[in-house]
């Protein structure tokens, strides 16, 4: 899709430009021109010399693949997601727009950080659009490793996304994710009852859902491969943890250096002989990097930027840096490292990020050099 981002006004627009002129009278077209169609992102037809758009309202909106640079997918915000899917499927139905039309790529879908609404793009009458694919790889790639059942679902529901398509994005994968967490909750009361310790297994080894999941009429065995795999890396994990424990006790009040030969006790180890003064090593002596950081107007240093993705906002749980400003977004701006260098993006702000006096348009990004005045809503600081 050919996509960029604009302003106009006090609007931020992803605008998308059609391959060929379309009729602006069709359904599809005048019922998303109306507006209010709840999780659809308010879309508009502009012709512009004699090129036609689709300008999507962004306004106040994050994209998902932004969200998650730098952070993990958890296992409330994977279950938030589903439910909203849901609830703009049977939209859809309610207003006769087809799925097929939704643009599932995780570039083009936007979260509302003040509600933690979700909104979809919606391409009229194109159904070519059908990128689940990109969605799972998105999933894959951020997904929070350290909770095994958030885990197991996802790699389950990746190989049913890739055999079913829509059919299974929605509901389907809403109910094997209850299925998978909440029978995890109902092993954990039955310990409590029984107040024994139980072996826990995975979903494919308890004997009642492997039959659940052998009447599904899946084609392909990837997910079960998956659970191979998966059991497989988890009895390597607890191996490691066994083997890193045993050689703690065996190691316990013994100070190993790093030259220590190791082997057969019986062989005798060489014992080098120090000389009288030692050897002189040459020591080269480099000029000390420069932290870089912003300064306030007073020559403060108001942050050192130690690590990057480096956001800037007011959502505490969501920045590095918190500017408890009328003027600054949620997520504001951010800034990241490009070889080397430096680079200064805004976050789709409502009153912008500027760069010596020149606003960026949404996610657009410029090299920042010394002494570089930037500028968040009405805050103003220098790059140094």
């Amino acid at each position: 899709m050919k996509t960029e981002y604009i302003r106009i006004l006090n609007c931020n627009y992803e605008r998308l430009q059609l391959e060929h002129a379309v009729e602006e009278r069709r359904y599809q077209y005048c019922i998303l021109g109306r507006g209010g169609i709840r999780y659809l992102l308010p879309c508009s037809l502009r012709i512009l010399d004699e090129e036609y758009y689709l300008y999507y309202d962004i306004s106040s909106k994050q994209n998902v693949s932004q969200i998650f640079e730098g952070k993990k997918i958890a296992r409330e915000w994977m279950k938030h997601f589903l439910c909203e899917v849901m609830a703009m499927k049977a939209e859809l139905e309610r207003y006769l727009l087809e799925d097929a039309c939704i643009v599932w790529n995780p570039g083009h879908i936007y979260q509302d950080l003040e509600r933690d609404d979700f909104f979809f793009m919606y391409v009229p009458y194109d159904q070519t659009q059908q990128s689940w694919s990109e969605l799972a790889d998105f999933f894959l790639a951020n997904l929070d490793y350290s909770d095994d059942e958030l885990v197991e679902f996802t790699y389950l529901a990746c190989d049913h996304l890739q055999n079913q398509g829509l059919e299974y994005l929605g509901e389907g994968m809403y109910k094997d994710f209850l299925r998978i967490t909440e029978a995890v909750k109902e092993m954990a009361s039955a310990v409590v009852e029984e107040e024994q310790p139980v072996e826990r297994r995975l979903l494919w080894e308890r004997p009642a859902l492997r039959e659940k999941e052998k009447e599904r009429e899946v084609p392909g065995e990837g997910h079960r491969r998956f659970f191979f795999f998966w059991d497989n890396r988890k009895k390597k994990r607890e191996e490691q943890m066994l083997f890193r424990q045993d050689l703690l006790e065996q190691m316990n009040g013994y100070a190993v250096c790093e030259e220590t030969k190791y082997g057969n006790k019986e062989e005798p180890q060489e014992v080098a002989v120090e000389e009288e003064y030692g050897k002189t090593i040459f020591i080269e002596e480099k000029a000390p990097e420069k932290d870089r950081g912003l300064y306030q107007e007073s020559g403060e240093l108001l942050v050192k930027l130690t690590q990057f993705p480096f956001v800037i906002g007011k959502k505490r749980d969501s920045v590095n840096l918190v500017l408890n400003d009328y003027s600054i977004s949620r997520v504001h701006a951010r800034i990241v490292e490009i070889g080397g260098e430096h680079y200064l993006e805004d976050l789709n702000s409502t009153n912008g990020t500027y760069k010596n006096g020149l606003r960026l348009q949404p996610y657009e990004k410029r090299k920042l050099e010394e002494h570089d005045e930037v500028r968040l809503g009405k805050l103003e600081y220098t790059y140094r």
